[in-house]
């Protein structure tokens, strides 16, 4: 709970230091934001300013507030003031013989204080509701933030992606267009057939959708981190965001132990500790149920003033005032069966609670081990592809090296020319599924995502 009260002061600090600013500034005109350079760090700090489900994590925790002060006003005394004027038809009242006539204007007031003394255990359980409450609305927002910041994280990586399969494909078009001016040279000779230029045509015609669908590719994922960063694009901006990130994909080492990271996962994740104290809450709800069985007493004590009825002068400025005190017991002997009814709701929902912790406990070690095996083949792909990127170039020096020298064909250039092309694909590719994946198994065991990246 110390770790989830520091994260909720740092965002919130977060708010009040930049985050009206920041958001003025994403929503006006300003497109100050889109020419500075972008890191994951900075990306990750302004989600948590703008982000729009980190915004709405905030209302639900401010609005969570709320609940608990309703929660614990049950254990707190309560001061009442009231007050009443009566005016009444003189044909309406009844006046003893010989005595004053009643006034036909009548006025009371009065100041109160009630305070429940006992109810049945409801005044315990308001009070450790009140404090569950709280901390499982502390323990829900940081869920939010995590999820956030993930959806952030990948966003990011997927941007990286993006860019650097335009950068794939347009090395391969410039390859084949070079092979295709190449053979036209030659047949411009008449050392080659046009059936070699015909080919390289059609190689250079089906890699140019492949870019054109890189391009594509880069203009959404920029779209989508600027919507997760809670950024207003100017109306006038059609296509490509001019967005510029400044880290790159790379395979940073991360070493993990499953047990342990079950472990941690078990005992840090947020969703588990707002279920714990859903759990009690619960349990708390079948004490409050219960109480119906038993009497509630109340004290009380107060002030009040009234206009005289009897005592001369009987007028509208005349009144009598005094203090009062008591105590008041009320038992509902029978009910209907309603507390028997309560509790046997209370009971069933409290199991509910308790099973509904069991199986996320259950969900949450196979998002474990689902994460750390994705983790593990991305990592072995990755580690795959460390020596294809140099093999991949030597085959494509040696194929051409061969055709000029006649002992190979234009298909064995080009096939090696795709395979280059592949490689590089399958290599980039490589990077981002690891980055990643590394970011959903640090999701998954519970780690701090800031933090992460700051390491990082």
């Amino acid at each position: 709970m110390k770790k989830l009260k520091i994260i909720l002061a740092l965002t919130l600090a977060g708010f009040a230091a930049g985050g009206n600013a920041t958001a003025q500034d994403a929503g006006t005109n300003s497109t100050a934001w889109l020419t500075q350079p972008l890191s994951l760090m900075s990306a990750l700090n302004t989600a948590l300013q703008q982000n729009a489900a980190i915004l709405k994590g905030k209302n639900d925790l401010e609005a969570s507030y709320g609940i608990v002060v309703q929660t614990r006003a049950v254990a707190l005394p309560h001061v009442v003031a009231s007050g009443q004027y009566k005016r009444t038809d003189r044909d309406a009242l009844e006046n003893f013989p010989g005595a004053p006539s009643s006034p036909d204007q009548n006025w009371n007031a009065g100041l109160q204080i009630v305070q429940s003394i006992y109810d049945g255990g409801k005044l315990t359980a308001a009070v450790k509701a009140a404090r569950l409450t709280k901390d499982q609305a502390l323990a829900q927002y940081s869920t939010a933030i995590a999820d956030a910041l993930l959806a952030v994280r990948v966003a990011y990586y997927d941007v990286l992606l993006a860019a650097q399969q335009i950068t794939v494909h347009e090395a391969s078009v410039k390859l084949l267009q070079k092979e295709l001016e190449d053979q036209q040279h030659r047949f411009d000779a008449g050392t080659v057939p046009k059936f070699n230029v015909l080919r390289a045509d059609v190689a250079v015609a089906n890699e140019r959708p492949l870019l054109i669908q890189a391009r594509n590719n880069y203009r959404i994922a920029k779209n989508n981190l600027s919507n997760l960063l809670g950024y207003n694009l100017p109306r006038d901006i059609w296509e490509d965001i001019p967005l510029q990130l400044t880290d790159t994909l790379d395979a940073v080492p991360y070493q993990v132990n499953l047990p342990d990271a079950i472990q941690h996962a078990l005992s840090g994740r947020t969703e588990l500790t707002a279920l714990r104290k859903a759990e009690q809450l619960q349990q708390l709800n079948i004490v409050n149920a219960k109480s119906g069985y038993k009497p509630t007493v109340q004290v009380f004590a107060g002030y009040g003033w009234q206009n005289a009825q009897f005592t001369p002068p009987v007028t509208l400025d005349h009144d009598i005032n005094g203090w009062n005190a008591g105590a008041q017991l009320n038992w509902n002997i029978f009910d209907g069966l309603l507390t028997h009814g309560k509790v046997v709701q209370a009971r069933a929902l409290h199991e509910k609670s308790r099973t509904d912790l069991a199986d996320q406990s259950r969900q949450i070690e196979l998002q474990v081990r689902t994460a750390y095996s994705d983790f593990i083949e991305a990592k072995e792909v990755l580690d795959s592809q460390q020596t294809v990127l140099a093999e991949a170039d030597e085959a494509l020096r040696e194929a051409r090296a061969r055709a000029e020298a006649g002992t190979g064909t234009q298909l064995d250039v080009l096939d090696a020319e795709t395979s280059l092309t592949q490689a590089r694909t399958t290599n980039v590719q490589a990077l981002h599924d690891y980055a990643a994946a590394r970011a959903k198994l640090e999701r998954a065991i519970g780690e701090d995502m800031v933090q992460t990246a700051a390491a990082k």
